[in-house]
């Protein structure tokens, strides 16, 4: 693992330096998909031509569409080719002295790309603009999230030599040193009204350009330092609206190919009402996988640097187990390094055990080094599910891991037995590893960012885990004789309750189409009708989402060996889309340069500039495949920067410590460490009580019910279901219960409590 030291955001190397100079970004955003472009501006001001070698990261959900280059007044549009040819076609070129560029998707993770600058001339400056199309993620809030990584700040160190491990030789760059600007503008089209839009970093006042609020601009205030990830929350008064967007193929190309075809991308947001008398589902083994890993031990966000990664899992940890049912099985496992479990097999979950696990987990830290959840995974599997129990996994990483894709591979293998929740912790998560967990896990996947709480996301994937799901799931097209409607999107095998569902197909006529799905056995469905007027603006965004679907679906099936064409039909879809793949790459050559660039051809890579990346095995893997001559297993350094030895274990919460004393039945007993926290006396409560004393955990349980409605509103999602148990637990006691509405008032008048 390379260590987390910060390096010079300039192409640097013994004192010379090519700087990056500016990062302009334009963002489009159509309803919930953003196309964005990307360029990259900078200068040579070595005596020598130089190959710049870029690392970044990319989301994992992103259709790289277009690789575009200038070096002076010459513009490059770079071309799709197969790997292999496109990588010989650069190294002809640079060795030849010709100006040339290679863009290449990792072979190991989806979200990490390669670009190589070959030849770049003393003193020329030189642009690349990287264009992308994406799904904009619908956080718990129902905002759509938007996410520039900070990460896309490159570093130089040069190849062949030992910089890249021995990082103290080259100068550090402190975040108000960052030596270029940074400027992002968004144009927002949005089928409802846009409500507001917020961010983590200061942005211009949001400008509309119709009387509906449906089109609106904002940007990044001047002067921004890109030391941080750049995230944008967009607002739409009507976010669960199911829409569907036709886009009309592309002129001049034959029909029947997915280019030449239209193409419709239809957005469902199924409700799935549940019955108030439902009891919430008392089976299931709950499986917590948490990342114990060196990097765990990192702030949680820049804002509050007292509370690590770790100290936050622990904390959610508490509510989960709080919040678990009576009945279910249970198990908690740490990995990094190697792997341990609290428990050797799944236990039922009762008052022994879960005092058992909260224990075990107030003690847990960021020491097990690296991140290997391979093996966890596959100890997990090897375990036989539990009849009448469904399994679902949750797991917690910063998402640093070297073998992304055989690790999403293995979750899809499994995913009959099990459902998967990820979530990403910081930034740097792996948008490929935790996005793509979730979704061969038939799961959903969270990210916790900026100054993000933890609890609440995973709170809200409990809820789905808890309540019922849709299930055969079946899309049924209504359309003319001679109709052919081709699927982009793999299969949607579970739907939860206001979720969505973004499909692609390729179609030619106007239709008619249904979404059907059953929900405890009941059967529902949703219609949508929509008439044959693609747009024709000539973005092809559309098309380009859908060949991405289809092209990772295909990818997955040469992986797992079943399927011995679709290596061929993935190579040929992303030639013809234009959408990258890890089987094919951008190059583009300078083919109007008659005079080859003279002098020795200096290399120079550049890796991410957020250190936090800087720290992952994820990243130190993609390195280790792209420059395979250096070793990079210098020493780790977590326990130094961020010492867990003395982290806070127990939380000052008040509302943590008010969970932590419920009982597993979901009760809580009247005593004074309940009372201090209320802020009465234990005689003072216990004298007000309306019952018998033998019913003196039912007053305290209500008590701490009606505390956290009356002091911990705001944060209703995290504590949900331990007042739903606890609720369940006072009405299944009393016999004749006492109206809910008279023990608050009872509260009020004899506690001065306020509720």
């Amino acid at each position: 693992t390379i260590s987390g030291f910060s390096l010079s955001c300039s192409l640097s190397s013994f004192g010379h330096s090519v700087p990056l100079k500016s990062v302009s970004v334009e963002v489009g955003v159509q309803g919930h998909v953003a196309s964005v472009n990307s360029t990259l501006q900078y200068e040579n001001q070595e005596s020598n031509p130089v190959e710049a070698i870029f690392i970044f990261p990319m989301d994992s959900n992103a259709a790289v569409y277009r690789f575009l280059a200038r070096i002076g007044d010459v513009e490059i549009e770079a071309q799709v080719r197969e790997k292999e040819k496109a990588k010989e076609e650069y190294d002809d070129a640079i060795s030849s002295g010709q100006e040339a560029f290679l863009l290449e998707e990792s072979d190991e993770s989806s979200d990490v790309f390669r670009l190589s600058v070959g030849s770049l001339p003393p003193g020329q400056t030189a642009s690349v603009t990287v264009g992308y199309v994406s799904e904009l993620a619908v956080q718990a809030d129902h905002a759509l999230r938007f996410c520039l990584p900070a990460v896309l700040n490159p570093r130089y160190t040069p190849a062949g030599t030992q910089e890249l491990t021995l990082m103290g030789k080259v100068p550090g760059a402190q975040a108000g040193d960052v030596p270029y600007t940074l400027s992002l503008t968004m144009d927002i089209y949005s089928p409802s009204s846009i409500q507001s839009v917020e961010s983590n970093c200061p942005l211009t006042p949001l400008e509309f350009f119709s009387q509906d609020k449906t089109q609106a601009k904002v940007s990044l205030s001047p002067g921004h330092q890109f030391d941080r990830d750049v995230e944008l929350l967009l607002y739409y008064s009507e976010p669960h609206q199911p829409m569907a967007i036709l886009e009309a193929g592309q002129p001049g190309v034959q029909s029947g190919s997915l280019m030449g075809d239209t193409v419709a991308m239809l957005s469902f947001y199924p409700e799935i009402h549940v019955e108030k008398s439902s009891p919430m589902m008392s089976s299931g083994e709950f499986i917590f996988l948490v990342d114990r890993s060196g990097s765990m031990g990192c702030p949680l966000n820049r804002s509050n640097d007292n509370e690590s990664r770790i100290s936050s899992a622990r904390d959610t940890l508490l509510l989960l187990l709080k919040s678990l049912p009576l009945g279910c099985y249970f198990n908690i496992y740490g990995f990094g390094s190697h792997h341990e479990s609290f428990f050797p097999e799944s236990v039922e979950y009762t008052q022994t055990t879960m005092e058992t696990a909260l224990n075990k987990a107030k003690s847990m830290q960021a020491d097990f080094g690296g991140t290997e959840i391979f093996q966890p995974l596959q100890n997990i599997y090897s375990k036989p599910c539990l009849p009448s129990h469904p399994r679902q996994l949750f797991v917690f990483t910063d998402g640093e891991v070297g073998n992304t894709k055989a690790v999403v591979d293995l979750v899809k293998r499994h995913a009959h037995s099990h459902r998967c929740f990820t979530f990403g912790i910081g930034e740097g998560a792996s948008s490929a590893l935790v996005n793509g967990m979730a979704e061969g896990g038939s799961g959903h996947p969270q990210f916790i960012t900026g100054s993000e709480r933890m609890q609440p996301k995973v709170m809200q994937s409990l809820q789905f885990a808890l309540h019922p799901v849709a299930k055969d799931i079946a899309i049924k097209w209504n359309v003319a004789a001679g109709m052919t409607v081709n699927p982009l999107s793999p299969p949607v095998n579970m739907l939860f309750n206001l979720q969505r569902v973004i499909q692609y197909f390729q179609l030619t006529e106007q239709v008619c189409m249904s979404l059907h799905y059953t929900v405890e056995d009941k059967a529902l469905e949703n219609k949508l009708g929509f008439s044959m007027k693609p747009k024709t603006d000539g973005s092809m965004l559309l098309h380009r989402l859908g060949a991405r679907k289809a092209i990772v679906d295909l990818e997955g099936k040469v992986r797992e060996g079943d399927d011995k064409s679709a290596k061929e039909r993935a190579v040929e879809l992303s030639i013809q889309s234009g959408v990258s793949s890890s089987y094919t790459a951008f190059i583009g050559v300078n083919r109007e340069n008659k005079e080859p660039v003279q002098g020795p051809l200096l290399r120079r890579n550049i890796p991410v500039c957020q250190p936090m990346m800087l720290k992952s095995k994820r990243f130190s893997g993609v390195l280790q495949t792209f420059f395979p001559q250096f070793n990079y297993s210098t020493p780790c350094i977590f326990s130094i920067l961020w010492p867990t030895s003395h982290l806070q274990v127990c939380s000052e919460d008040p509302m943590l410590e008010l969970i932590g004393l419920q009982k597993a039945d979901g009760s809580w007993d009247l005593h004074k460490s309940l009372t201090s926290i209320l802020g009465k006396k234990e005689e003072e409560v216990t004298k007000a009580s309306p019952g018998k004393p033998e019913f003196s955990s039912v007053w305290a349980t209500v008590l701490a019910v009606l505390w956290l409605h009356g002091h911990k509103a705001e944060s209703r999602d995290e504590w949900q279901f331990v007042a739903t148990k606890a609720m369940t637990w006072v009405r299944r006691i009393l016999i004749s219960p006492t109206p809910f509405r008279k023990i608050k008032s009872l509260c009020s008048k004899n506690l001065c409590f306020r509720v």
